[in-house]
């Protein structure tokens, strides 16, 4: 994949994700556009801290940073350009991950490492199989 195709790609998912949020303020749902706003970052710091917390294992850790690995390259499964498809492999092996990660270490070391609002956590929890209450 080249440079411009990379950028082009980014570019649409970028205007597409800000169409999503602007919907929900326009709909008046303002509090659910902020915690989609925030998702991606608080899953970034999740990981940063999830990968230096003694309580999580070390296979778990190496599982992560796999994975961190994998959602950078721009080699995918199923390229990324192709719509919905391209960003589904990324989904299903991060909820793969998590699954794995909420096993091994469990909800609450997951839960006190989350930064955002605790409904964006329960989707995190539900996307890892997680029974949430």
């Amino acid at each position: 994949m080249s440079l411009t195709t990379l950028l082009i790609t980014l570019g649409v998912l970028l205007a597409v994700y800000a169409a999503v949020l602007l919907a929900l303020v326009a709909a008046g749902h303002g509090t659910e556009a902020s915690a989609l706003a925030r998702f991606v970052p608080d899953c970034v710091v999740l990981v940063r801290r999830l990968l230096g917390d003694p309580r999580v294992p070390v296979e778990s850790k190496v599982l992560l940073g796999l994975l961190v690995v994998y959602l950078v390259s721009p080699i995918d499964l199923i390229p990324d350009f192709i719509p919905v498809a391209g960003q589904l492999d990324d989904a299903v092996l991060l909820a793969l991950a998590l699954r794995h990660l909420v096993r091994r270490a469990g909800t609450r070391v997951v839960a006190q490492h989350w930064p955002g609002p605790a409904q964006t956590l329960n989707a995190v929890l539900l996307l890892s199989g997680a029974r949430v209450r």
